[in-house]
């Protein structure tokens, strides 16, 4: 069994993540994209202005369907309410494992992270399915020589669930283990920062009189069309902040 890689992983050094393919040839995975088709979708494509969305979209990676499946689930608590067809019965296909409306894609990979690094999977960030839902799972993958399953929970019985050839399955990314635990959350008025108070004033009214003036044809607001402010990183009266991200770059796994 290969040991986890032994990098540091908290003072800025590379953190390592490493994919062994359990079987005759590794998953498909890529670096989550920024776009998505609803994105696209929305009028002037406005859906990307926001940038925690963008953000969100791109951080980390996709496991992809090795193949087109389409599943049916009854409503049924069994194991044999689901069924699942697909075009390439060759390839590694979703199950019925667990019963209770839950589909079971087995991701043929063993992951491992530096020590003290969980890793954390869910189902493609900002991709809504109908009719089913990715479960989300955080697994220690620093020690172990165990794979894990990608799952998804039906949400409509009798509504046929297409999954296509290279669609996301999976979305995951390293999270320092123990993080949310050293987290020490308070409640502070806002009127004990006055600094920060008056900085937050100032936005709301400018946000309220930007939006105002959207409905007047010719204004400044009206030719901006939206508030670039957090966007470009700047806070009222700031500069830009100079760790402000506007786009991730995630590096795509390579063979080794």
């Amino acid at each position: 069994m290969t040991d986890a890689p032994q990098s540091a992983t908290h003072d800025g050094s590379a953190m390592k993540l490493v994919c062994h393919p359990t079987g005759h040839a590794a998953p498909e995975i890529r670096p989550a994209p920024l776009e998505r088709d609803w994105m696209n979708a929305t009028p002037d494509r406005f859906a990307y202005r926001c940038l925690p969305l963008n953000i969100a979209n791109g951080y980390g990676w996709e496991v992809l369907s090795p193949a087109t499946v389409v599943a049916t689930w009854t409503g049924g608590a069994e194991k044999a309410a689901i069924n699942v067809a697909s075009t390439d019965p060759r390839a590694l296909l979703p199950v019925s494992h667990f019963g209770s409306g839950v589909l079971t894609f087995h991701v043929p990979a063993l992951f491992r992270t530096d020590p003290g690094v969980d890793l954390f999977v869910t189902g493609p960030i900002n991709r809504p399915k109908d009719g089913i839902h990715a479960l989300t799972g955080i697994v220690e993958t620093d020690w172990g020589a165990f794979t894990f399953t990608m799952n998804w929970l039906f949400t409509r019985p009798h509504h046929p669930v297409l999954f296509e050839t290279g669609e996301p399955i999976c979305h995951l990314f390293p999270l320092p283990r123990g993080m949310i635990e050293r987290v020490e959350p308070t409640i502070v008025p806002l009127a004990a920062e006055p600094e920060l108070a008056a900085a937050h004033k100032a936005w709301a009214e400018g946000r309220k009189t930007f939006n105002a003036e959207l409905g007047i044809a010719g204004s400044a607001a009206r030719q901006a069309k939206w508030q670039r402010d957090y966007f470009q990183g700047v806070g009222h009266g700031e500069t830009a902040r100079p760790a402000h991200r506007t786009r991730l770059k995630v590096k795509p796994f390579t063979l080794r």
